[in-house]
């Protein structure tokens, strides 16, 4: 192409015809015109690439097209040979899927050459050689599925499959070569476009190196507005970044005020239920001891009273670790059904006769991994719930089920890992709750029943010990309508153990002959324990620290039980344990604690060569832990 033939002419302008203005800008003028009849021409040049270019993708299409077409007759044969020799219909998903396209690629390759008559003579052929070799294969596939197996084969061995196959092939490798030939010379067109375009543009740099210095004077000045500009610009960023500062420091203050507000509510929570308690505990007390002092004898309510109160507020403590997810657990496999089951005359005696308890266990329920007894109290909670919220009696579903939680589910749920689950679901046909309230349900003290008849820690243990496990809870309601309290406990590999609730009919005592060292650093604690044994028949010593009971252990080999405190100074009750064990393997120990974040407790599960009775405890418990201690170590 001749370039120059773009170019218009142009008649130079005299400077001198020219006034004073117009000669100032006369050279801008007629770079402008020049790179105007510039672009034009490499317009048209890049109009002209753009042709041959679409003109090589129609090519590139139509030899994809061309091969996907001899390809899926390809997929065909194979899926028909597959079928015939083994019968099998999946070997026909192929040959189906790929006959089925058959059709649509022919006629879109017939469209995309019908502007070339050789080529579409070609096609032709090839379309009627691939009807026919469809047409074979579906012979054989009919014989095939009517039994008659042998003439299926004979047919396809006939050599007529094979003959239509060849013909289809060398029909494609026509259509292939002359599709090629017309490839090399649309790019040799497209590579001869493109160096003119070159050419053009290579022109147009330069006008515009030419315009640009001419530009460069006027720039000055434009520059300095811009920089003026600048200025202002970096004095309103720092406005706004000092208003952003100011915006963080006030949402940090509102995120604090509201902690603090959680914090007050937790804690007025905990004093004013604390303060009951303490009340009951002191009156009864006080009681007890102005009765006995006048010589009465009649006052066991007064100290049943007095145990009462401490009973609820140990209740308290262990809710608050539930919740706060550090309570010692020891899991076990569960098989939930089995645990239901055994629960069905508790939650009968609980929730009373208007209650109508219905079970809904799924068949080949997964078994799980939780504490046994917190799952209970947890599943005791959610019926007390829901016994309450149905005042004129109702009905409580209890459901379990296997599920699987999405990774679409844990997305909208941050902390829910994706996975197996067992779920166990208690739905009531209660008053149910309001937005607003169920997203509440699970804070501490939170409670919508009346002042008295209730703490409000009871959702609150429950979401504590589930989260502590490994699993996710959930609440659904509708006022009127009722609620839906969904537990999911992980799945675990593996058989639950059988559930034995073995109830003493008596307190287990111990005799002289069996002697325990007491290791506790608090006095009034120590003293409780010693006197609280030696009830109990054992003969006990007792130490503040380790370095006396490890003294007490070298002098008295008698010693057949160490129940020792977990937390005391220079050396924990784990550390004592191991050091007596250097000298006593096989000396049985039964650890006690208050609280479980220590050298025993790991990530709320007790470790599993450990014997643990929390604080605090009663002479029952105490009584029971200490036997166990001892005959499994005798085990």
């Amino acid at each position: 192409m001749n370039f120059d033939a773009h170019l218009p002419r142009v008649t130079p302008i005299q400077p001198k015809a020219v006034p004073g203005r117009l000669r100032d800008i006369a050279p801008l003028i007629v770079g402008f015109l020049l790179l105007i009849a510039t672009v034009a021409a490499t317009a048209s040049l890049v109009a002209e690439q753009d042709a041959n270019r679409a003109e090589l993708r129609r090519s590139v299409r139509i030899r994809d097209a061309i091969f996907t077409l001899y390809s899926g007759i390809q997929d065909a044969e194979s899926g028909q040979r597959g079928f015939l020799l083994s019968g099998d219909e999946v070997y026909l998903k192929l040959y189906e899927e790929a006959v089925a396209r058959t059709p649509g690629r022919l006629s879109t390759i017939a469209e995309a050459v019908a502007r070339n008559p050789g080529m579409a003579a070609i096609i032709a052929r090839l379309s009627h050689a691939a009807e026919a070799k469809v047409a074979e294969m579906q012979e054989t596939i009919v014989l095939r599925r009517a039994g008659q197996v042998e003439a299926a084969l004979a047919r396809m061995r006939s050599g007529e499959g094979k003959h239509l196959m060849d013909e289809v092939r060398t029909l494609f490798g026509e259509a292939q070569a002359d599709n090629y030939s017309r490839l090399i010379q649309r790019q040799e067109q497209a590579g001869e476009a493109a160096r003119q375009v070159q050419l053009a543009v290579a022109a147009a740099v330069i006008l515009v190196v030419v315009l640009g210095a001419y530009v460069v004077i006027d720039a000055g000045q434009r520059h300095q507005r811009t920089l003026r500009a600048h200025a202002a610009l970096q004095e309103a960023n720092a406005s706004l970044i000092e208003a952003a500062a100011t915006r963080d420091m006030l949402e940090d203050r509102l995120r604090q005020s509201q902690k603090m507000e959680a914090l007050g509510q937790l804690t007025g929570g905990l004093a004013h239920d604390f303060n009951n308690m303490l009340a009951i505990i002191i009156g009864n007390l006080s009681l007890l001891k102005r009765r006995l002092e006048r010589g009465e004898h009649a006052v066991e309510r007064y100290a049943e009273q007095a145990l009462k109160g401490a009973d609820r507020a140990a209740t308290l403590t262990h809710r608050l670790l539930a919740f706060a997810r550090k309570q010692p657990l020891a899991p076990e496999a569960i098989a939930c059904n089995r645990l239901i089951a055994a629960m069905s005359d508790l939650l009968r005696r609980s929730l009373g006769e208007s209650i109508r308890i219905e079970t809904v266990a799924a068949p080949d329920l997964w078994t799980t991994q939780a504490d046994a007894n917190q799952l209970e109290n947890a599943i005791l909670n959610l019926a007390v719930n829901a016994r309450d919220a149905m005042p004129k009696g109702g009905r409580l579903i209890i459901e379990t089920d296997n599920v699987h939680l999405d990774e679409a589910y844990a997305a909208q749920n941050p902390g829910v890992p994706a996975g197996q689950y067992v779920l166990v679901a208690l739905t009531d046909s209660g008053s149910g709750m309001p937005p607003d309230v169920a997203a509440k349900a699970f804070d501490p003290f939170f409670t919508t029943k009346p002042v008295g008849q209730g703490t409000g820690l009871g959702l609150s243990q429950v979401y504590g010990f589930v989260r502590q496990s490994g699993g996710h809870v959930a609440i659904y309601s509708e006022p009127e309508r009722g609620t839906t309290v969904r537990i999911y406990l992980p799945r675990h590999f593996g058989d639950a153990a059988e559930m034995e609730r073995v109830t003493p009919t008596m307190l287990p005592e111990g005799s002289a002959r069996e002697v325990i060292l007491v290791v506790e650093d608090e006095d009034g604690v120590r003293d409780l324990a010693v006197e609280a044994l030696r009830d109990l028949r054992y003969t006990v010593i007792h130490a503040e620290g380790a370095k006396d009971a490890l003294q007490m252990l070298d002098t008295h080999p008698e010693i057949a039980l160490l129940f020792t405190d977990v937390v005391m100074p220079e050396v924990n009750g784990r550390e004592l344990a191991e050091a007596v064990h250097q000298r006593r393997p096989n000396l049985p120990v039964l650890f006690t604690t208050g609280y479980t974040r220590n050298a025993i407790v790991h990530n709320g599960l007790v470790d599993a060569d450990v014997q643990l009775l929390a604080k605090p405890y009663t002479l029952e418990q105490l009584a029971l832990k200490v036997r166990q201690a001892m005959v499994r170590e005798a085990a």
